[in-house]
C-alpha cells in the first residue's frame, strides 16, 4: 500500500489534567488509529506540527511515538516520517466495535425526503464505464485522437498569466468572450439567430433539461417527446411532476400534428439527428412543428446533441434559425464533440427568458467553472475547434463507411444498419424475429456492446432493433465487432 501523507492537523480530543501528556497523546493517537481515522499507511504530523498544535515539548511528542512503534501501532524513524503501521497487531483488530444502527424501515426513509426525491429513479446513477472502448459502444467521441498536448498547453498558459479577475468568477450565464464565440459558431454554423446575451454556459443536457424544466413545468403539466426516443430527459420532466406523452415517429421525425401534442406545455425534440433512429427531421416538419408551437404557445427544446458531423446531405436549418416567435430554446454541447470530462455545453434562450435563466442559475450553482470555460474559449478563437471538427468529421465518415460495409457483407438477414447523416451512433433493424435484449446479453459475451431500441421507447415497438456507436473505434475493431455480433445473432 502506497504511503499517504497528509498535512491536516489532527483532531484529538481535550487533554484530561490527571493524565500524563504523554500518555493522553498516546491514548489519543491509538484510539484514532483503531477506529479507522488515521489508516494503514497515513503519515502522523511531524514532532513539531504536534508540539505547536497542542502546546507539548518535543520530547512529550517522541515518547508517545516511541511507545506507539514499540507496540506496533506505527513504524519510521526520525527523519524519514512516522507512519500508521500497515498490519495491526492481531489482537488489537478485534476491538468492540458499537452495534450498527437498524435500518429505517422503508416508509420512515421515504419520510425523509420530499416529493422531488421519491419521484427520483434512483437505479439511474449507472457507475462509468471507464474501459477502452470498444464495438460498438455509444455517445463516445474518439478520445485517442483529441489533441491532448495542444489542450495543454493553452491551459498552461493561461495558468501561467492569470489574473485576479479570472480568481473571482464569472457572469451566471457564462464567461462573456466564451459567450461570444459561442454566438459567432452558431450563427456561422448552425443557422441559429441568437446574441451572446441569449447563450448559457452549462455543463450537458441534463443541467440544461432541469433548468427548463423547473422554470417552465409546474407539477401535472404535459410535455412531450418523440417515442422512441431520449429516455434520461423523460425521467428528468417526471422528477419534477411532470405527465410525459410519446409521441411515435415516421420517416420524417416527430409525428405532426399529434392529438398527445394538443395540451402540452414544452416539447423535447432531437431533429437534426433523432436519438435513436438517426433520421434527419424533414424541413416541412419542422416547420409544422414550429407552427404548432406558435398556435399553442408552447415552448420547444432542440437537443442538438452532436450534429456537428454530418455526412451527407444538405444541412436542415436548425428550428431556431427558422423560429420567428421565441419558441425554441436550443441546445448543444461540447463534451460529444471534444471529451466527456470536459462538462462544457450550452443553451440559446429566447430574450424574454433570460432574466429567469439568470436568476435561477445565480440561487443555485452561480456560474459555471471558469478556468475551463477561458481555455475553451481560446481553443475556439484560435481555429483549433473548427480544424478538430474537420478531422474528426473525416474520420467518422470512413469508420460509419467500414461499418456499413462490413454489416451489408456479413450481417445480411440478421441486422439492416440504416445510413445516417450525421451523428456518432446509427440504428439496425433485427430480421427473423431476434429479441433485442436475447442479441444485446449474446453479444456482450462475444465482447461487444450493442443496445437495445427498446430501452428507449415508452411503447411497445413494431420491430425489433439495436444501436450502435462507431465513433470511437477504429475500423479494425468495427469489423472484429460486425464478425463477433454475426455469431451472437446467429446463435440468438
Amino acid at each position: 500500500m502506497a504511503k499517504q501523507t497528509s498535512a491536516f492537523e489532527l483532531n484529538l480530543p481535550p487533554q484530561d489534567a490527571q493524565t500524563p501528556a504523554y500518555r493522553w497523546l498516546y491514548a489519543a493517537l491509538r484510539a484514532e488509529i483503531l477506529e479507522g481515522r488515521l489508516r494503514p499507511g497515513a503519515r502522523l504530523p511531524g514532532t513539531r506540527d504536534l508540539a505547536g498544535q497542542y502546546g507539548l515539548s518535543r520530547g512529550t511528542i517522541v515518547s508517545a511515538f516511541e511507545q506507539l512503534q514499540a507496540e506496533g501501532y506505527v513504524e519510521g524513524s526520525v527523519g524519514s516520517g512516522t507512519y500508521v503501521s500497515k498490519v495491526l497487531p492481531d489482537d488489537l483488530l478485534k476491538i468492540q466495535r458499537p452495534p450498527a444502527a437498524h435500518a429505517p424501515a422503508r416508509g420512515r426513509l421515504k419520510d425523509k425526503v420530499s416529493d422531488y426525491g421519491r419521484r427520483l429513479n434512483l437505479s439511474s446513477a449507472a457507475a462509468l464505464d471507464l474501459r477502452p472502448a470498444r464495438a460498438f459502444r455509444t455517445d463516445l467521441p474518439a478520445l485517442d485522437l483529441f489533441p491532448i498536448t495542444l489542450w495543454t498547453q493553452i491551459a498552461a498558459r493561461r495558468l501561467r498569466r492569470l489574473s485576479t479577475t479570472l480568481l473571482h468568477g464569472s457572469e451566471p450565464l457564462g464567461y462573456r468572450p466564451l459567450r461570444n464565440a459561442i454566438s459567432d459558431y452558431l450563427t456561422t454554423s448552425r443557422g441559429v439567430k441568437c446574441d451572446p446575451e441569449q447563450i448559457v454556459v452549462i455543463s450537458g443536457v441534463q443541467d440544461a433539461l432541469d433548468l427548463v424544466a423547473r422554470l417552465i413545468l409546474n407539477p401535472g403539466d404535459r410535455m412531450c417527446m418523440e417515442d422512441p426516443g431520449y429516455q434520461s430527459a423523460a425521467h428528468l420532466f417526471e422528477t419534477v411532476g411532470a405527465k410525459v406523452s410519446a409521441v411515435p415517429l415516421d420517416d420524417q421525425g416527430m409525428k405532426v400534428p399529434h392529438e398527445r401534442l394538443r395540451t402540452a406545455r414544452l416539447i423535447y425534440v432531437t431533429p437534426a439527428h433523432q436519438l435513436p433512429l438517426g433520421m434527419t427531421m424533414s424541413l416541412p416538419r419542422r416547420l409544422e412543428l414550429l407552427e404548432w408551437a406558435r398556435s399553442t404557445g408552447a415552448l420547444i427544446f432542440e437537443d442538438d446533441y452532436d450534429s456537428e458531423y454530418r455526412y451527407s446531405g444538405r444541412p436542415v436549418p436548425s428550428l431556431q434559425g427558422l423560429d420567428s416567435s421565441g419558441q425554441v430554446l436550443f441546445f448543444g454541447t461540447f463534451n460529444k464533440v471534444l471529451f466527456p470530462s470536459l462538462r462544457m455545453a450550452y443553451l440559446v434562450v429566447p430574450p424574454d427568458l433570460v432574466p429567469y435563466f439568470t436568476a435561477a442559475i445565480s440561487v443555485t450553482r452561480r456560474h459555471a467553472p471558469l478556468l475551463d470555460q477561458v481555455v475553451l474559449c481560446d481553443f475556439i478563437t484560435e481555429g483549433h475547434f473548427g480544424r478538430h471538427l474537420r478531422r474528426m468529421r473525416q474520420v467518422y465518415a470512413e469508420r460509419l463507411a467500414v461499418l456499413l460495409e462490413s454489416t451489408q457483407r456479413r450481417l445480411a438477414g440478421l441486422l439492416e444498419v440504416s445510413d445516417i447523416e450525421a451523428g456518432l451512433q446509427t440504428a439496425g433493424w433485427l430480421s427473423n424475429g431476434i429479441n433485442g435484449e436475447a442479441a444485446a446479453k449474446a453479444a456482450l459475451g462475444r465482447g461487444v456492446e450493442v443496445t437495445p431500441l427498446s430501452r428507449h421507447s415508452r411503447m411497445p415497438m413494431a420491430r425489433e432493433g439495436l444501436q450502435l456507436g462507431f465513433a470511437a473505434i477504429d475500423a479494425q475493431e468495427i469489423r472484429r465487432g460486425v464478425r463477433e455480433l454475426a455469431i451472437a445473432l446467429e446463435g440468438a
